[in-house]
């Protein structure tokens, strides 16, 4: 019964640009980057050198967020439209990497990472302001489930196309969402509110209570990258980390929607709570059993689950809620830059992932995790209580109903 009533009170209409926006801007980032990585990392270069290609990167994504953020906002529509194209020209741009010419890599690492900082502030704010508090988190997981869902059909096609024939086909993609957003959002209106400085959002308490356990969570989710990859190459070879990666896809796409469907019925934070507790046991497992097939088993599955409530919560749904009636770009800067810069850990620890041991390691990611719920404990919830009531009184209301029919 709630299932249908948040299906009647979506108006798809109304969200179908921004669905596809956050779609494709997500599948496009995350295989971008991938490709981004094996490409460098193929590079007959120093290691000094390609670690200096990976910094110009995020630093391409910090630095522009944060100016997006500023200027997006006063022409939201027409500015999406035109990042989506620059992304395609930016992934294109990837065949022109090589060995010979490191300036020339450097522009490209940097013109890379701004195609992706400058517009996905504006990307998530545009899915906030076409989406009620009330739905938000069902329609975030049917994005997220298709997103699972989606990459995983592209990394089979990458696995069978080469890598010139992979960027093609992902230029081809980012350009297809541009033309497609293009087409859908010809009906939508500039929204103008009210924009908050980041001193202002930072001063904020509930904003705090949040943005700490997820900057922990980030760091440590990819600071351990490089050791699950050690404890699964030891274990099972070297095919089964990108089997793993994988099989998290297709629990990211079944989870997602669920998660994004209890956030809107049960409220966020019990979904955020439950999803730090997994990942604490599933660490804690890890660092007691990280010889054993069994381990890394559970471990699959409860981090495939996780990602699936946080991205459908903590990466869309969290930071529009605390935006309320706000410009929520630099909220959205706030909560999107630690899952987005997270990924430079792993290229940093990678070198020196031999020499750590995996007991220590996975020991301490599970007692910060777990140290993470303190403050979710005290975050308020951003679900407005009014609606978990409403729900629950129309679910009362409807079993009530049933059972007069059924002795009537």
């Amino acid at each position: 019964m709630i299932s249908r009533v948040l299906r009647e009170k979506t108006a798809w209409r109304e969200t179908a640009s921004s669905i596809f926006l956050v779609l494709n801007s997500f599948v496009w980032y995350m295989l971008t980057y991938t490709v981004f990585n094996a490409i460098v990392n193929e590079l007959n270069l120093l290691e000094t050198e390609k670690l200096g290609l990976f910094t110009t990167y995020f630093v391409g994504i910090a630095v522009t967020a944060i100016l997006g953020s500023e200027f997006f906002p006063h022409a939201r529509i027409k500015s999406l439209d035109l990042w989506l194209f620059t992304g395609g020209i930016a992934t294109f741009l990837l065949t022109a990497i090589s060995s010979d010419g490191m300036l020339t890599d450097v522009l490209l690492a940097f013109f890379l990472g701004a195609s992706i900082g400058i517009g996905l502030p504006s990307c998530l704010s545009y899915f906030a302001d076409s989406t009620s508090v009330e739905n938000r988190g069902f329609v975030s997981g049917i994005i997220w489930s298709t997103v699972g869902f989606t990459v995983l059909i592209f990394a089979f096609l990458i696995s069978i196309l080469g890598q010139w024939e992979t960027i093609v086909a992902l230029t081809i993609w980012r350009l297809f969402g541009g033309a497609g957003f293009l087409v859908l959002s010809k009906k939508h209106k500039q929204i103008t509110h009210k924009s908050p400085s980041y001193l202002e959002l930072i001063r904020k308490r509930e904003i705090l209570l949040y943005l700490f356990p997820w900057v922990m969570f980030s760091l440590i989710n990819f600071a351990e990258v490089p050791m699950l990859e050690r404890v699964s190459n030891a274990i099972f070879g070297t095919e089964f980390f990108a089997f793993m990666q994988l099989v998290e896809s297709v629990f990211v796409g079944i989870f997602a929607i669920v998660g994004g469907f209890v956030a809107d019925v049960a409220g966020r934070k019990r979904v955020v709570i439950t999803g730090f507790v997994m990942l604490g046991i599933e660490y804690a497992t890890l660092s007691v059993f990280s010889n054993l097939q069994v381990a890394l088993y559970l471990f699959l599955t409860l981090d495939g689950i996780t990602w699936g409530l946080f991205a459908s919560v903590f990466l869309t749904v969290i930071w529009g809620d605390l935006g309320e009636s706000y410009e929520k770009e630099k909220h959205y800067t706030l909560g999107g830059l630690p899952y987005l810069l997270a990924s430079f850990l792993s290229v940093l620890i990678e070198p020196y992932a031999s020499a750590i041991s995996p007991t220590a390691a996975f020991s301490f990611a599970s007692f910060f995790l777990f140290l993470a719920v303190i403050p979710l404990m005290y975050a308020p919830e951003t679900l407005p209580e009014k609606q978990i009531r409403e729900r629950e009184l129309k679910g009362y209301i409807e079993k009530a109903k049933k059972v007069k029919e059924k002795y009537a």
